[in-house]
């Protein structure tokens, strides 16, 4: 069965095609395209070992992703439906850069590991394919590593996925309260994702798991976030779907998922999608009444056609003068793309430039050895807020930029604005694969009694061969006293030297660290501004081409029926009224998709005559 807004646009588009607007097909097949294949991704993000990936897999009710007490996921995983079970590795460049150059086959028991085979090159995710009936109503699963785990970037890689995502369900599990990082984490998160959801998981495994749901509430109320919370149990769940116990499902929480997905993310998307319909239904008619209307009117009164070919004639010759001023808009987007460009480039690196002195300060005074992985864990944590902030701030930047550029168009009509959060990172961030590098084990029990034999030899030589000289045997107390002095300094001096040789290595390790995570922010700052540049340049180029195109074809229409014969008249008006009544159809059937707050302000701007600039 079509789809209702498809048949609708389906007509929109015939009368577009026959009045020869290329430009409002463009668009209209864009959206269409849009409502055939509703793709809803949901990133499914948390700290390591929460239960992420068996939750996947009860979510799908397939056995897809890895699990294990000894099985981690260390690499983004991207489920979509397929009509064969497939998956493929997509690698970065043999040099290591951001380039992808190959895709290697991956087993399905082996989703979410860096197998063998995998680990001379890094890899920036793996694409899996499925036959599932959740996957086939357009969702996209994407399964991420564990923030904070051992061997990944953090929440630097997961970061980079939200922007555009349609949900977030962020897991912890009942057995703690919500740490500080993961608050600060899902502070993130609800910035950069409109839909964001706090699964409390494997509420089997723990009967506190209610004190702790109240205690998560309370940190949350307590940082300002208003986040939905959910019990799940993804065990409860994947029992409850072989033995078909609708108690059991019920128990699972995943009743309540399904519901939030429903509410927050198909239901918000089947909005903004019949939304974007009407709009782009109601400004394609616009643009088509403004021509048929204006050739109707100078048809059945020469009087007042002439009278609307001057009003055209002064409409063009504005939207002219916006064309020559479009060196005014484009040079306010290139400044303001540079300008932004130099910024979020500063900011970020002052963030890491501040981390890494603080790793610095911190490693003079303690341990490294020690003490590494609460390093790694706040170091990582630390980055991830770090680029995950400058990633808000790139996307809060890049809105005010568009908002600029759209003043240079309010001469002629309201314009709307693109959505420049999709275009932050398509395919996520390559900074994940940057990791903290392990420091080298410190020596074991027997290396340190060698050190301390070693030093006190000489001690008990050289006190025994004067102890000699006064009728002393070689070992005497006093030697063994000089052995035990001189073999504890040596000792000492060995485990400071050790100490010293740690810090140098934890500091060229973090070094490293924040250079590898600069140079792929860097690059992906400069792709995303980029793609932010291109897309206003290609929206606003759109809006001025669009409105002086229909005021050209609108004033030439006229002109053109002015020197019709009378016989041909008549039924030229009969024609163009009928077109008029399909395009006034269009118009109510758009003007009924939008809410009630939208319709007592009508359809997009410029009914009176002439389309709105803001009309896309």
């Amino acid at each position: 069965m079509a789809h209702p807004l498809l048949s609708i646009l389906g007509e929109t588009i015939a009368v577009a095609r026959a009045a020869e607007r290329g430009d409002l097909v463009g668009r209209l097949e864009t959206v269409a395209h849009r409502v055939r294949d509703p793709r809803r991704r949901i990133v499914v993000a948390g700290l390591g070992n929460q239960g992420k990936s068996q939750f996947v897999n009860a979510l799908l009710n397939l056995n897809i992703c890895a699990v294990g007490d000894d099985t981690t996921t260390d690499v983004t995983v991207t489920l979509t439906h397929g009509p064969q079970a497939r998956a493929e590795a997509v690698l970065a460049g043999a040099d290591g850069g951001d380039t992808e150059t190959s895709r290697m086959p991956v087993p399905f028991e082996e989703l979410g590991a860096t197998g063998p085979a995998l680990r001379a090159r890094p890899v920036v995710r793996v694409e899996a394919q499925a036959p599932n009936p959740l996957l086939a109503d357009g969702i996209v699963l994407i399964d991420t590593p564990g923030v904070g785990a051992h061997g990944n970037a953090g929440a630097v890689g997961v970061v980079g996925l939200l922007p555009a995502a349609d949900a977030v369900l962020v897991l912890t599990d009942a057995s703690t309260e919500l740490t500080a990082p993961e608050v600060e984490f899902l502070r993130q998160v609800r910035e950069l994702c409109p839909a964001v959801a706090v699964l409390l998981s494997k509420i089997d495994l723990y009967p506190h798991w209610r004190q702790v749901f109240e205690a998560n509430r309370e940190h949350l109320t307590a940082a300002g976030l208003d986040i939905p919370m959910i019990p799940v149990s993804a065990l409860l769940r994947t029992h409850a779907m072989r033995l078909r116990d609708e108690q059991l499902g019920r128990e699972s929480g995943f009743g309540q998922v399904f519901q939030f997905l429903r509410e927050h993310v198909v239901a918000r998307d089947q909005a903004a999608v019949k939304q974007a319909v009407a709009l782009d239904i109601g400004s394609a008619a616009e643009h088509l009444a403004l021509a048929l209307g204006s050739e109707l009117v100078a048809l059945r009164d020469p009087e007042r056609g002439a009278a609307a070919i001057r009003e055209l004639r002064l409409a063009k010759a504005e939207a002219e003068k916006l064309q020559r001023r479009t060196a005014a808009w484009q040079q306010t987007l290139g400044d303001g793309v540079t300008d932004l460009a130099g910024d979020i480039d500063h900011d970020l690196r002052n963030r890491l430039r501040t981390i890494s002195r603080e790793a610095e300060e911190w490693i003079d005074d303690h341990d490294p050895g020690r003490h590494w992985e609460a390093i790694e864990e706040w170091l990582t944590g630390t980055v991830g807020t770090a680029v995950g902030d400058n990633l808000l701030w790139t996307r809060t930047r890049a809105i005010d930029l568009a908002e600029r550029v759209a003043g240079h168009f309010t001469e002629l009509g309201a314009v709307d604005l693109p959505e420049v959060a999709k275009t932050l990172d398509p395919n996520g961030s390559r900074v994940g694969s940057c990791v903290l590098a392990d420091l080298e084990p410190d020596l074991g029990l027997t290396h340190k009694i060698l050190v301390g034999v070693r030093g006190s030899y000489g001690g008990v030589v050289m006190a025994g061969l004067a102890g000699t000289l006064m009728g002393m045997a070689l070992v005497n107390p006093l030697s063994l006293g000089a052995g035990v002095i001189l073999g504890g300094k040596a000792f000492r001096d060995d485990k400071q030297a050790r100490l010293a040789k740690r810090r140098a290595e934890a500091k060229t390790a973090v070094r490293r660290y924040v250079d590898d995570i600069a140079f792929h922010s860097g690059k992906e700052t400069k792709d995303r501004l980029h793609r932010i540049h291109r897309l206003l340049r290609d929206h606003f180029t759109g809006i001025a081409d669009r409105s002086l195109r229909s005021i050209d074809e609108s004033l030439r229409a006229a002109q053109e029926a002015a020197g019709i014969e009378t016989a041909q008249r008549t039924q030229r008006c009969a024609e163009l009224e009928r077109q008029l009544r399909v395009v006034a159809e269009l118009r109510r059937h758009a003007e009924a998709l939008l809410p009630a707050d939208a319709r007592s302000t009508g359809l997009p701007p410029g009914s009176s005559g002439q389309p709105a600039l803001g009309a896309r």
